[in-house]
Order: C-alpha cells, then sequence, then structure tokens
C-alpha cells in the first residue's frame, strides 16, 4: 500500500548528464528500480508516469521504505502474512494486495548511507490535486502501517490461499488471511521493504535526491 520493489521494471535509456546521480540512486536504494524509472520517464519529458511492472521476483536489499498518503481508496483487498527473504536477513511481513488503488497526497521515501559522504534521502511526491495517483495490481508488503481504515464486505480468516477477490496475490495453504471488496484508509503511514504493481500511474510526479535525512513521515 503506498507507494515502492521485489517484481519491477528495469528502463534501459539513460538520460544525459544524469550519470552521477543515477550511480548514486543504484547504491542506495536497489529496493526502487520503480522509482528510478520513474525518474527516467520524467526525465523524457512523460508527464504524467505510468509504469508497467513484472511480475518477475528480484532480490530485495532489506532497507525500509516509508509510504504516507492523505487517502487510499481500493477495490479487492487481500491480506496475509509472508516473510521476505533480503540481503539483511528474514523479516516477517504483511502483504496487502489490492486490485485496484488511488492514493492521494503520495510521499514515498527510503534514506540511505553512502561512505565518506554521510545520509542521502531519495524521495517522490505525486498524486495531489484532483489527480490521484493510480495503480493496478498493488502488492505492498508491511512491517508497520497506521491510518483510520473502513473495510466493506470483510472476511477474517479465510485460506490465504483460497481469497476469491480479484487479484493475483495468493498465500500459503493454510494460513490465515482476510479479504474485502473495498478498502478506505485515511492519513496512511506505512513502512514496507516491497512494493510491486501492474501498472503505476503517477500524475503530478516530483523526486528529490538530498543529502541528509528527510523521510516522509
Amino acid at each position: 500500500m503506498s507507494p515502492l520493489i521485489r517484481r519491477t521494471s528495469r528502463s534501459g535509456r539513460r538520460p544525459s548528464g544524469r550519470t552521477s546521480w543515477t550511480r548514486t540512486a543504484v547504491v542506495l536504494i536497489p529496493t526502487l528500480a520503480v522509482s528510478t524509472a520513474v525518474a527516467v520517464g520524467a526525465g523524457a519529458g512523460v508527464v504524467p508516469v505510468s509504469l508497467a511492472v513484472s511480475p518477475t521476483t528480484t532480490a530485495l536489499s532489506g532497507q525500509s521504505i516509508q509510504i504516507a498518503a492523505d487517502s487510499l481508496t481500493g477495490t479487492g483487498f487481500t491480506q496475509y502474512v509472508t516473510i521476505d527473504h533480503t540481503a539483511e536477513g528474514d523479516f516477517p511481513q504483511a502483504v496487502s494486495a489490492i486490485a485496484s488503488a488511488e492514493l492521494r497526497n503520495l510521499c514515498q521515501s527510503v534514506v540511505g548511507s553512502v561512505p565518506g559522504f554521510g545520509q542521502v534521502t531519495l524521495r517522490i511526491i505525486a498524486g495531489a490535486g484532483d489527480e490521484p495517483v493510480h495503480a493496478d495490481q498493488l502488492i505492498v508488503d508491511s512491517e508497520d502501517l497506521a491510518g483510520d481504515a473502513e473495510f466493506h464486505d470483510i472476511r477474517i480468516g479465510v485460506d490465504a490461499s483460497k481469497t476469491d477477490t480479484e487479484g493475483r496475490a495468493k498465500g500459503p495453504a493454510g494460513a490465515v488471511g482476510q479479504q474485502a471488496e473495498s478498502v478506505t484508509i485515511d492519513h496512511l503511514r506505512q513502512t514496507t521493504k516491497s512494493v510491486s504493481a501492474a501498472t503505476f500511474r503517477l500524475n503530478g510526479l516530483h523526486m528529490t535526491v538530498k543529502k541528509g535525512a528527510h523521510p516522509c513521515f
């Protein structure tokens, strides 16, 4: 929820004159390949940005990503627990899958450390005004989530492998899951190690890379 990446699309293009910050981004945030691809698209003049993200599994760095939004509304909600295997070890995560989601005033940030330079923050904002961020088949592995939530037609305790909401996310057989026809979360604050989406459309995209720690919350 909220958004950033286990299944990503990598762009083969590199805008001229940006080798320096691109190299830094790769060092800092391998989990944010989607964000890097967004930046490439924006640099080429593609605004708003729409990304098609493949279901290929990639290695996770283990770094935490912050996602904040004024609101998230979605249909086809599924949730269950999984274990993410990363370069920093194994972490239990709650998988939250939404077939179709919109987020208003999205902020995504990750703080990394570059040897000899110190902390650097990559931060993305999008979806302000009348054009929210839109995601199809959004899947977020959360270690912490807060906000004011409302679910409709919710079922708790279903087998995670037998959920029947629209979407591709299925958990392990016998694991406890829950599903709902729709979900609304206001004042979303989420910490994750992996985000993926079939399509991720960021209206009003603005990306910054700054020295120091400047997280979303």
